[in-house]
């Protein structure tokens, strides 16, 4: 069966610093590449046929890293803004304690982990759902429909919103499910049923 395998990019340095990040352009840190060397670690077994990540450097950092582990540098690799974290609107670049503060825990809360709340002039997670599993189906199944291994390096709310298709995740309980920085996510597909097996760690 085709592998699947999904990561969130390593710590960037607004993470490091507690900040909204959405789609700003934030690198990795010296822990981030370190996280992502040791995805790499972790996958050297395997062989991809196409790697997919977002248009944000942490994402093209993080699987660049990955692949030099692997010893797979010249695997084709698609990019695509579909792939991007989603838009924190006026909350980007605010440390998170702060957001707390000012507009209240629960609804910071919300805004972060709910489905269909929109924090201002952002996107909520159903927005970024509906760019990003569409980008799914059309370019990234028909590799796995194909009969090719699969490697996509993107962010913890874009990964999220793949998880609901993949898993079949409903948008209640989607709000419980947090993805670590640099830990590789993987899943044989199935072609014949279309099935996602999540792998044991």
């Amino acid at each position: 069966m085709p592998l699947f395998v999904i990561v969130r990019h390593g710590q960037s340095q607004w993470n490091l610093e507690n900040r909204f990040t959405g789609n700003v352009d934030t690198p990795l840190t010296d822990l981030g590449r370190h996280e992502a060397r040791e995805a790499g670690v972790l996958l050297k077994q395997d062989r991809f046929g196409i790697g997919f990540t977002s248009m944000l450097q942490r994402a093209i950092e993080t699987m660049d890293i990955i692949l030099q582990e692997t010893g797979q540098v010249d695997l084709p690799i698609e990019r695509s803004a579909a792939l991007n974290e989603r838009m924190y609107g006026d909350l980007q670049g605010m440390n998170k304690h702060e957001a707390e503060a000012r507009f209240g825990a629960e609804q910071v809360f919300r805004w972060r982990r709910g489905y269909a709340d929109q924090p201002p002039n952002g996107e909520s997670l159903a927005d970024t759902y509906n760019r990003v599993v569409p980008y799914f189906e059309s370019a990234i199944l028909p590799c796995l429909q194909a009969g090719k291994n699969v490697l996509v390096a993107a962010h913890g709310n874009s990964l999220r919103a793949m998880l609901m298709r993949l898993e079949g995740i409903s948008p209640e309980d989607i709000e419980k499910v947090e993805l670590a920085t640099g830990i590789p996510r993987q899943y044989n597909f199935d072609p014949a049923t279309g099935r996602f097996d999540l792998l044991p760690k």
